[in-house]
């Protein structure tokens, strides 16, 4: 927060609504462009690889693995880089964040991920809202979806503690690159980005249908990575 060492509290006042409005945008700008990835490359890789559904999904997961590390990068500093509801939800469970901003950057990173989904259509000359009618229903994917955000979370809260944010960008992308592969769902793990992708009906895209089973999984993952973490990271206390 902005603030002068002057007493002048009206200094303070007028510095809070700025710096919500900064970091709520870094939010939505993070997630617009992490979304615009995740869809972007599945664009081009259906289009350079058509039919070969492995290379797509190398193509896909290794720009986005490598795009979130950037996003993570540059933006970490200003927000602390969750472009993600249930990162959020942990910060606030975890004493690290309010309730209002809970709120703000759930939302702002809603809006993000479906303005990158639009620009990503757009850029690749398709209708910038083209519904996604790729159902994602069987119990394994909702499984997949549990794995990924539970890994996800637990990885945040692990290299998190370092305070390094190159060390924690480059661990979030790495898991996220490789959890595309070994989870069933390749690995959405993100309630803003699996809203953000019913607007796109291609590779990266999921029906709406299927869009709350998948959040209930993920928040389900998430709150157990929480719930443990409390345990696995206490802090050591010398008698």
């Amino acid at each position: 927060m902005l603030r002068r060492h002057d007493g002048d509290e009206r200094v303070l006042l007028l510095s809070m609504p700025f710096d919500i409005a900064r970091r709520a945008s870094a939010e939505a700008l993070g997630t617009a462009f992490l979304v615009a990835i995740v869809v972007g490359s599945g664009i081009a890789a259906q289009r350079l690889s058509p039919g070969n559904t492995g290379l797509e999904l190398l193509e896909n997961s290794t720009a986005t693995g490598a795009g979130l590390f950037a996003l993570i990068l540059a933006l970490g500093p200003v927000s602390g880089a969750h472009f993600n509801p249930v990162v959020t939800i942990a910060d606030r469970l975890l004493g690290s964040t309010s309730t209002a901003m809970g709120w703000i950057y759930s939302g702002a990173q809603i809006a993000g991920a479906c303005v990158g989904a639009m620009v990503a259509n757009v850029m690749f000359q398709l209708p910038a809202i083209d519904v996604s009618t790729h159902t994602h229903s069987a119990g394994g994917l909702l499984l997949g979806e549990f794995v990924a955000t539970f890994g996800l979370v637990f990885v945040i809260r692990a290299v998190g503690r370092s305070g390094n944010v190159a060390l924690c960008a480059a661990a979030v992308g790495a898991y996220i690159a490789a959890a595309y592969w070994f989870t069933s769902s390749t690995s959405f793990a993100n309630p803003a980005v699996t809203i953000g992708r019913t607007l796109t009906n291609t590779f990266a895209g999921i029906a709406p249908s299927s869009v709350a089973p998948f959040i209930a999984a993920q928040l389900a993952g998430g709150l157990a990575a929480i719930g443990l973490s409390r345990m696995w990271f206490v802090e050591r206390v010398t008698v």
